[in-house]
């Protein structure tokens, strides 16, 4: 797939205040990944900190992305320089990043994220430029990575300002289940202060024209409407393993 054209559709439609809509994929299996890259949406992340995928794995679940014409992410472990380089070597079209929690973090991630001039990511032969083979076609890309900050702590909140400033952050996306632990009401999304603080990210995005996250985990498109019509812009809708658990239940179980 040409992932520069679809990162720049993306940018597009982000820019125009449409939505984007992705979905997120925790199981190690190419098959899977094939089937969701088959669905229908504009991305996926592939999730490497609370899913069972290795970075040894990772090419294979994106080369079925893009076998089906859908733009992987990788959602990071950790944000640091060698998370950051090897999921983009290996094929990742931009990164999604837990816990930004300053302005300077952010902007140290974002460097290692490109090649310079923009940054100092390494730069060598990788999956990602096939070995080589497409190196300079790789360099515009290499240098304008998707960039997702994750906003998931008090610390990020406070500082939510500072962090919409940074130069090169493509979207915001809001983790609601850290964030609710942060503000020691682990697992309640419905507690007043989380969805306030949640309320607050998202006022703080649309005065910055930055696109608002948020990730639907329970597949409900009521929801999905629901946070559209409210103003979020990129948004991630269920994960693999929630749909296969959402709709492989036992339809004569309990009749």
């Amino acid at each position: 797939m040409d992932k520069l054209k679809s990162l720049n559709k993306i940018r597009s439609k982000l820019a125009k205040g449409d939505y984007s809509l992705g979905s997120w994929i925790q199981l190690e299996s190419p098959s899977s990944a094939e089937i969701l890259g088959n669905s229908g949406y504009d991305w996926i992340a592939v999730d490497l900190e609370h899913g069972s995928i290795s970075i040894s794995q990772i090419p294979n679940i994106f080369r079925s992305l893009e076998l089906r014409d859908t733009l992987p992410l990788a959602r990071l472990s950790e944000g640091n320089s060698n998370n950051c380089k090897r999921a983009l070597d290996a094929g990742a079209a931009g990164v999604i990043i837990p816990k930004i929690e300053s302005s300077k973090q952010l902007q140290n991630l974002i460097k290692f994220c490109k090649w310079p001039p923009k940054g100092h990511r390494g730069v060598g032969f990788s999956r990602a430029n096939l070995y080589g083979d497409y190196f300079n076609e790789y360099k515009e890309e290499a240098t304008n990575p998707f960039i997702v900050a994750m906003i998931e702590t008090k610390n990020g909140l406070k500082n939510i300002k500072e962090i919409l400033s940074v130069k090169g952050l493509d979207a915001i996306l809001i983790g609601p289940y850290d964030l609710s632990a942060s503000l020691g009401k682990t697992g309640d999304l419905n507690n007043p202060l989380v969805e306030e603080s949640i309320e607050n990210i998202l006022k703080n995005c649309i005065d910055s024209s930055i696109p608002a996250g948020i990730h639907i985990v329970n597949p409900r498109i009521d929801d999905l409407k629901d946070k559209i019509e409210a103003g979020y812009r990129f948004i991630a809708y269920s994960i693999d393993t929630v749909f296969l658990n959402v709709i492989s239940k036992n339809p004569l179980k309990d009749l």
